[in-house]
């Protein structure tokens, strides 16, 4: 037993150490740990996720139609909210903490005897393709975590591709324009493989447009070859019609959102050409997944008494659909908006449209070297009410921390209101943290 507790701890530590190395885009670390591991990656069929918003909720729907069809799928998505065994699922099962170690220890071996130094991303995306290898997954569904051409599940050869929509985020690795972060996304686009896409500003769709027909690529477009109807959205689900080379009606998906009617759609069209592709999935797993799909930090309730609504919103076009879906699900409630934002995000961005929502602001930070303080969003947040886009100051408090804030939150809290935690996962997920949940190795979220 004593060996075996050094041995965690040593993974463990392991694991930690590696994040201080940061982020370093690029293929070659990935490239020679797949040489070593034995091509794991190339044991499955796999489909691959980019995109600046929507890829969690995009891989978890397709996931769940492919585990209702009855094929074994893996589904590797990134950060987690509250474990990091929520990063790695076989049939929406999560890997154990037994199976992380002995896959970190497996990855690391395999490091050290090349003489890599990879990077923390490096080393779990390893870890996810060698447990989906080795547990014989017949498909996996695979988000990227940052961008598209440097990441390092870029290795892989999927048979289909999703770009969900494109934004600024991440400028600082990913370029300033809209057209250098569309071209970094557009790097999973593989040649000759159908690539669908939910990106609705014009000069991204001719960009993107532009490179898949440079690789001879099939590109699938919302609005142009597939679509959906919202027929009914309350704070529970949504219920939509789609229309593509199939039409389904009334199909209902138990997450709430405008915006998880593009998802729900992009993993649809992936269903029709995986069909074309020689694996047919019915329409009846299509309805099964689709009404137990479940995904967190996205909308989701954790609490009734009193009103509490997670959302890791962390970016401007994020802020602004929460905004949107909150003032349609709840209108007439009073909002006290919690929130934590790391301080190389657009802060001002991220606090402009969800403010005008709030009815009492609290600003609290993150366990994370990376968090704004509170202080420097009070400052912007003045900024923005000085500018004259809203109407009334608000109430604005500030704590030291996320359980405070929560705290804080309930003690203000009348039948009328809804608390709502927003602007970044690490601060969500703590929220989960406070309200029980149990944690695994919570502290290696990573960036997002």
């Amino acid at each position: 037993m004593a060996d075996v507790s050094r041995e965690y701890d040593s993974t463990v530590n392991y694991l930690y150490g590696l994040q201080k190395h940061g982020i370093k885009l690029g293929l070659s670390n990935i490239r020679e740990l797949m040489h070593v591991l034995r091509e794991p990656h190339k044991a499955f069929h796999s489909i691959h996720i980019a995109g600046t918003n929507g890829k969690g909720s995009t891989a978890a729907a397709l996931s769940s139609i492919l585990s209702a069809n009855g094929f074994r799928t893996g589904l590797f998505t990134s950060p987690h909210l509250v474990s990091f065994t929520e990063r790695m699922r076989i049939n929406n099962s999560q890997i154990s903490e037994p199976e992380v170690i002995d896959l970190a220890s497996k990855v690391r071996r395999a490091a050290d005897s090349s003489g890599l130094n990879p990077t923390f991303f490096e080393v779990v995306t390893a870890m996810a393709f060698c447990y989906f290898a080795e547990k014989k997954t017949d498909w996996a569904v695979i988000e990227t975590g940052m961008g598209g051409r440097l990441d390092a599940t870029n290795v892989l050869s999927p048979l289909v591709t999703i770009i969900t929509n494109i934004s600024r985020d991440h400028c600082e690795f990913l370029g300033e324009s809209i057209s250098d972060i569309t071209r970094e996304k557009a790097g999973i686009i593989k040649p000759g493989v159908p690539v669908i896409t939910a990106a609705r500003k014009p000069d991204v769709l001719h960009q993107l447009t532009q490179i898949a027909e440079s690789r001879e690529a099939d590109i699938h477009i919302y609005n142009n070859d597939f679509t959906g109807t919202l027929l009914m959205m309350d704070e529970k689900c949504i219920v939509m019609d789609y229309s593509g080379l199939e039409h389904y009606r009334e199909i209902t998906v138990p997450l709430s959102g405008e915006y998880q009617l593009y998802n729900s759609c992009l993993a649809l069209r992936a269903c029709e050409i995986i069909n074309q592709k020689g694996f047919p999935i019915s329409e009846t797993s299509i309805r099964k997944g689709l009404k137990n799909v479940s995904i967190e930090g996205r909308l989701e309730h954790v609490s009734h008494d009193p009103q509490i609504i997670l959302d890791g919103a962390h970016n401007p076009d994020a802020a602004a659909s929460l905004a949107l879906s909150v003032k349609k699900l709840w209108p007439g409630k009073k909002v006290i908006l919690v929130v934590g934002i790391m301080g190389d995000k657009n802060i001002q961005g991220i606090l402009s449209p969800i403010i005008q929502i709030a009815d009492h602001v609290i600003l609290t930070k993150a366990k994370y070297e990376r968090s704004a303080s509170p202080e420097m969003m009070k400052e912007m947040l003045s900024s923005i009410q000085m500018s004259g886009g809203h109407s009334k100051r608000k109430p604005v408090n500030s704590t030291d921390t996320v359980s405070e804030a929560l705290d804080l939150a309930k003690s203000l809290c009348g039948k009328d209101h809804i608390i709502l935690v927003t602007g970044s996962f690490y601060t969500t997920g703590e929220v989960k943290e406070a309200l029980g949940c149990r944690s695994v190795l919570s502290g290696l979220r990573e960036y997002k």
